[in-house]
């Protein structure tokens, strides 16, 4: 059974935990980035009024049945730098979906990896779960090597799978078939 309420979850470099008022800075931050409104939810425009929807969405999710919404933030600092999510739309059919972003100043440092490698590891032990997947745009090398590193095989790609901006764009499908020995 999937929590109605997000728990908190640690990594060596990452605590994941539930969105709160004052994440609004960094959903902020991310407003105009070139990527990151355009496939996800994060609100372009950066209005406050917009932010507070989405500050909002992200703490429903787990009590509306759609997934569990994680803020990453630096285990040191506790400053918020990301995102990750775990989308349970097929739990009922033992899948669920992981998707992730991080601001870009904070990029490369590895806690994306390690947010997924934390945020799966947890996965992996919800009863009835025998699949994990995510998608990623086929350039975006850093996020599928992010993938591969935590254990996911890359399956196929999914053309025209996702409308991103304006436009239906090739996707990348990536697994994990849970087996506790072979996760980081």
């Amino acid at each position: 059974m999937i929590p109605t309420t997000v728990p908190t979850l640690t990594g060596p470099l990452v605590l994941l935990r539930a969105w709160e008022d004052a994440d609004a800075a960094l959903v902020a931050s991310v407003a105009s980035d070139p990527i990151i409104p355009t496939i996800t939810s994060v609100p372009g425009s950066g209005a406050p009024e917009d932010i507070a929807l989405y500050l909002h969405r992200q703490r429903r999710r787990a009590l509306d049945g759609t997934g569990l919404s994680f803020v990453i933030t630096d285990i040191r600092s506790k400053q918020a730098i990301g995102s990750i999510g775990l989308w349970t739309r097929d739990y009922d059919r033992g899948r669920l979906s992981i998707g992730y972003w991080v601001a870009a100043q904070y990029r490369r440092q590895g806690h994306a990896q390690d947010a997924l490698a934390t945020l799966t590891r947890w996965a992996v032990g919800l009863p009835g779960v025998g699949r994990l997947q995510l998608f990623v745009e086929p350039w975006n090398e850093g996020s599928w090597r992010i993938a591969e590193n935590c254990g996911f095989m890359r399956e196929g790609l999914l053309r025209q799978w996702q409308q991103v901006g304006d436009q239906r764009r090739d996707m990348w499908v990536y697994s994990l078939i849970p087996d506790p020995d072979d996760l980081p």
